[in-house]
């Protein structure tokens, strides 16, 4: 299957990505490694633009076919990266399971984007005033949310987990 998270940075996105794919044994496509990786080639002379997505799309591609489990992990902002994610499941004919983390408390989100250390070279983080203006489109009804204000993240695997298997049923 493909798990395919959205929601803002610092909402914990990644923090639950790489728990729910430990989780299931599933292959991890952070979207901010793929673009960091193409900015630090030197080969783009702009902005990474969609290559980012593109690149991300394939490797989970590549991985769905093989039958594993993928968790992609992306800001995922607008209706046409989320459309393009469920074309790749449905090119690999595999069901997709839509994520959308939040952080309900914008105090502790806040804070998140604010004391956060990048934990890929070269990357910066984005301000918080970056975070709360950028373009994001609402999702129509359907995507599990996860709130990652008031839970640990062991405790939001295991209702993630337990909503994911209700979804597939």
């Amino acid at each position: 299957m493909l798990v395919i998270f959205g929601g803002l940075p610092g909402s914990g996105k990644t923090t639950i990505a790489r728990a729910l794919a430990k989780r299931l044994g599933g292959v991890h496509v952070r979207l901010d490694t793929i673009e960091q990786a193409l900015r630090n080639s030197g080969m783009l002379k702009a902005d990474v633009g969609a290559a980012g997505y593109m690149a991300a799309y394939g490797f989970a591609g590549d991985n769905l076919k093989l039958g594993r489990t993928v968790i992609a992990d992306t800001v995922n902002p607008i209706s046409v990266t989320r459309e393009a994610w469920r074309q790749v499941a449905r090119r690999a004919g595999v069901p997709a399971i839509e994520v959308e983390v939040i952080c309900s408390d914008k105090t502790e989100h806040r804070r998140r984007v604010e004391t956060r250390e990048a934990d890929i070279e070269g990357l910066v983080n984005p301000t918080w005033d970056e975070v709360v203006t950028r373009i994001y489109d609402d999702w129509p009804p359907g995507p599990i949310v996860v709130d990652t204000a008031c839970k640990a993240v062991d405790e939001i695997i295991a209702e993630l987990v337990a909503k994911m298997g209700s979804v597939r049923a």
